[in-house]
């Protein structure tokens, strides 16, 4: 890592309404929202003049018209979405090779061997900036500094459409005075938190007690907080790598946490999850959910939950159920929480899996079975049939629906077929081209 403000984090401003904005432009300047219309429809991305308002994504619809009468709502344009932030990395890899791209409109570049052909850092941002805004049409803000932690929140304290370097030899004066929501990993709950202590800047969380913030906030969280405060980060722009996890989040506004909801919801990331991973001929050991809590009292906060075992998981009913027992389990440990706003799944730990191995009817005693398999899951020994084992009677007929849908979709697209449970769910309103865009490695 340089000395210098080498890295950059390229962040596109409200990319997806601001692609809309550029496709009709009699909505430049307005207050618009994809999505949100109809009922129980959600915003899934608002314009800076609907954010003044107060708009956020994952609102209701109707309480973002309520927060601003005159906002407009737009369907949507996923194709384009994808088509533009492609465009947009293109303008990112002509000025260096090193770029990680971490989510659709987003990347961090390492520009230290590219200062000899396009010149200082500021030089190739300011660059980057004016090709996208010339050639694409898109706003985009773009912080310099000597970190990737610091160059992230300078893209933040860009925003909207400018740049801001960071000078090495000014980090402090530069990250004290900023509030301490910009600090990457900083929700709602730990500000809250950090609040209650009387740490508002984070001038002041790099100055407080490291062992006093991991009383609070846990040692996970508070070490990272603190060493980002710190602005103690080694991480180096990691160019395309293989995933080591496949995830997806729904945020849904505060709601009662009912088996259809969490069926649905569900149901939608697995689906979403178990088909990148059978895209990607793997499958995962470990399932990880998170819930995130939503009350008015104590306001949000997020557990997590894992299961790991020997049986690597990668179709989606297999999945749904495994996530809906672990988010019972967590909603069982917090009884006092009636509401929640978000459900995510991952699936790590990782294996390969470009096909299917089926079970051999061999039973624990080694003579070879002559009558059916157990139907009970988890059942001893290794005929044992059930759905979380892969190559068993009930897995492999699940493996079999799940690809054939997956030939299915690849001619004709996701809406083609799937799951009714899903498909004709109060959920599938939120479009599945919008949820798949939105997801990233988690």
């Amino acid at each position: 890592m340089g000395d210098g403000p080498t890295i950059l984090h390229a962040d596109l401003d409200a990319f997806y309404a601001s692609v809309e904005q550029l496709l009709d432009p009699s909505l430049r300047g307005k207050p618009i929202a994809v999505g949100g219309s109809g009922t129980g429809g959600v915003v899934l991305a608002a314009s800076y003049e609907a954010k003044r308002f107060g708009v956020q994504g994952a609102m209701p619809g109707w309480r973002a018209k309520r927060l601003c009468p005159d906002l407009v709502f737009v369907g949507g344009h996923f194709g384009e979405y994808q088509r533009l932030a492609d465009q947009v990395m293109s303008v990112l890899y002509d000025m260096t090779p090193h770029v990680e791209r971490i989510s659709i409109d987003e990347a961090f570049l390492d520009v230290a061997g590219s200062v000899h052909l396009f010149g200082p850092p500021a030089t190739i941002a300011a660059t980057i900036r004016e090709r996208v805004r010339t050639e694409i049409g898109l706003p985009i803000s773009v912080g310099a500094a000597r970190t990737k932690h610091l160059a992230k929140i300078a893209s933040q304290v860009a925003k909207p459409d400018g740049l801001v370097v960071v000078d090495p030899l000014h980090e402090r004066e530069f990250l004290d005075p900023l509030p301490v929501a910009l600090v990457w990993g900083v929700g709602p709950v730990t500000q809250e938190k950090l609040r209650q202590r009387g740490i508002h800047t984070i001038g002041q969380l790099a100055a407080s007690s490291d062992t006093a913030l991991q009383s609070q906030l846990g040692t996970s969280i508070g070490t990272k907080v603190f060493a980002l405060a710190a602005n103690d980060d080694e991480r180096k722009v990691e160019g395309v790598r293989r995933a080591g996890s496949v995830g997806a989040q729904s945020a849904f506004g505060r709601r009662d946490p009912s088996p259809d909801l969490i069926r649905q919801v569900l149901g939608h990331l697995a689906d979403r999850v178990a088909g990148r991973l059978r895209a990607k001929q793997r499958a995962g050991r470990t399932v990880t959910v998170r819930v995130r809590f939503s009350s008015r009292e104590r306001g949000m906060r997020a557990v997590t939950r894992s299961r790991t075992s020997s049986d690597a998981v990668s179709t989606t009913l297999t999945l749904t159920e495994i996530a809906e027992q672990l988010v019972y389990a967590a909603l069982g440990d917090h009884p006092d929480e009636a509401q929640i706003s978000l459900l995510a799944i991952s699936v790590s730990n990782l294996v390969d899996r470009p096909a299917l191995q089926l079970e051999l009817p061999v039973p624990s005693d080694g003579k070879a079975s002559h009558g059916r398999a157990s139907g009970v899951a988890g059942a001893a020994g290794p005929t044992a049939d059930g759905p979380a084992r892969a190559g068993s009677p009930t897995g492999a007929a699940r493996w079999a629906v799940d690809t054939s849908m997956d030939a299915v979709r690849r001619r004709f697209g996701r809406a083609a077929v799937g799951y009714a449970s899903t498909a004709l769910s109060e959920h599938a309103s939120v479009p599945e081209e919008f949820r798949e865009l939105a997801e990233r490695e988690l």
